[in-house]
């Protein structure tokens, strides 16, 4: 699936994966003792609150319990945005939880530079290895192993079929011109053409790399970064063609108060048929479905349009997958329990019961879901990827670029604000 060339900031994921109920935020790092009964207390965090996700992998949870008497997996489950800030101030304490999820790319690094990341290079050999090497990538760091991948994917726009139909809408746009025009199409018959969280930012930032990725090639966005320099051309480009979209108030009313995954957020809106579109990553049906009530046959998926004369392609795509990482120090029960994840028996019953998209060579034959296989279509035929900007670059960075999209797309920054604030804060970062 995909170029097993692509660099480390190929690939990285928001992905809408579950675990048990809250639990106090305690003390990170499981208790390896255990006392007089010898047990090893794992601490394991990880995101969403979606069902059916979370229910799978308490049930996962219990069967390697089950499987490890031993062994007993304490569950941290918070959303994304909750889950980013508490690991941003853990990093800065120098303590982490014994299994956390990760996104791999800059975040991850700075976390092994700070010397807080376990490296599995060698614990998680020969097993590791045979997973998919585009799913790997996000989590090599000079060329050692700092995570495990169970999923992978990409952003693109979900979409309900029948509204399509009611605006006239024949077939998903392929360039931009041609997505401005439908969104005009639904407007005129009565349809709200995009649901959007404007509340948590990082949604809103999909379109502004995607945008960028489509004016500028997909290995725009890692120079600028490396260059420390978003100010030219493409990238205030990419602010524009954004502005343009804004300028046809093509998202719900409330938008910029509404969360993801709230029963009154972007995902219900398209879930409850009240907005005909999202750009969203590979989770998104299952999450369309637990905070709304989805819309099964009616929905589709298409990939990001191309731009006119932009130097990108329609198969550089932008979105990653999710991992596991490990503390430093952590117990050989967590590795096993990564190991456990990262089965065939494991990865075919994400695939089958969460939508999820197998790492394991051996697990594709059991996507059933013709959206996902879609997803699927578009990654195997990429030519570029491009991992989620707010974990590809150093946090602040990447908490930048959220604040100037979203400060766009809430109309109180310009195109060209929108790159000098990235590019000072780069800078800065250094």
């Amino acid at each position: 699936m995909g170029d097993p060339a692509l660099s480390r900031r190929g690939f990285l994921a928001a992905s809408a994966a579950a675990g048990l109920g809250m639990t106090t935020l305690s003390a990170c790092g499981g208790d390896s003792d255990g006392g007089s009964s010898g047990t090893t207390t794992i601490e394991w965090w990880n995101i969403s609150t979606t069902e059916p996700a979370k229910t799978v992998w308490a049930a996962l949870a219990r069967k390697f319990e089950a499987q490890n008497p031993k062994v007993k997996i304490k569950i941290v489950q918070m959303e994304n945005d909750a889950f980013k800030s508490k690991m941003t101030a853990l990093t800065s304490s120098g303590k982490l939880p014994d299994i956390f999820h990760t996104w791999g790319g800059g975040v991850l690094k700075q976390q092994v530079d700070a010397g807080l990341v376990e490296d599995l290079t060698d614990r998680t050999k020969p097993w590791g290895d045979a997973l998919l090497p585009v799913a790997r990538e996000p989590y090599l760091i000079d060329d050692k192993v700092y995570g495990i991948p169970f999923d992978i994917g990409m952003i693109g726009f979900w979409y309900n079929k029948a509204l399509f139909a009611k605006a006239g809408i024949s077939a998903p746009p392929t360039t931009w011109s041609g997505f401005l025009e439908a969104v005009r199409k639904l407007k005129t018959a009565g349809v709200t053409p995009l649901a959007l969280a404007g509340k948590e930012k990082w949604p809103g930032m999909y379109y502004w790399a995607y945008l960028a990725m489509r004016t500028a090639g997909a290995g725009a966005l890692e120079k600028a970064y490396a260059d420390k320099d978003f100010t030219g051309a493409p990238f205030v480009e990419a602010g524009e063609h954004l502005k343009e979209l804004v300028a046809l108030q093509p998202f719900q009313k409330g938008f910029l108060g509404a969360a993801y995954n709230s029963p009154t957020g972007q995902a219900a809106a398209v879930g409850n048929g009240k907005a005909a579109m999202e750009l969203m990553g590979q989770w998104a049906p299952v999450v369309q479905a637990d905070a709304g009530k989805g819309l099964g046959k009616d929905l589709g998926f298409f990939p990001f349009p191309a731009v006119e004369g932009g130097k990108g392609a329609l198969t550089e795509v932008f979105g990653g997958g999710g991992g596991h990482a490990l503390r430093r120090g952590a117990p050989q029960a967590a590795v096993d329990f990564l190991k456990f994840f990262a089965s065939e028996a494991t990865d075919l019953e994400l695939v089958k019961k969460t939508g999820t998209l197998p790492v394991v060579p051996a697990a594709e034959s059991a996507i059933a879901d013709p959206n996902i296989k879609a997803v699927q279509e578009q990654l195997t035929k990429a030519t570029g990827f491009q991992l989620y900007l707010d974990q590809a670059y150093a946090p602040a960075v990447g908490q930048e670029v959220n604040d100037s999209v979203a400060a766009l797309i809430a109309g109180s920054k310009s195109p060209g604000q929108v790159a000098e604030s990235i590019t000072k804060t780069a800078k800065e970062e250094q």
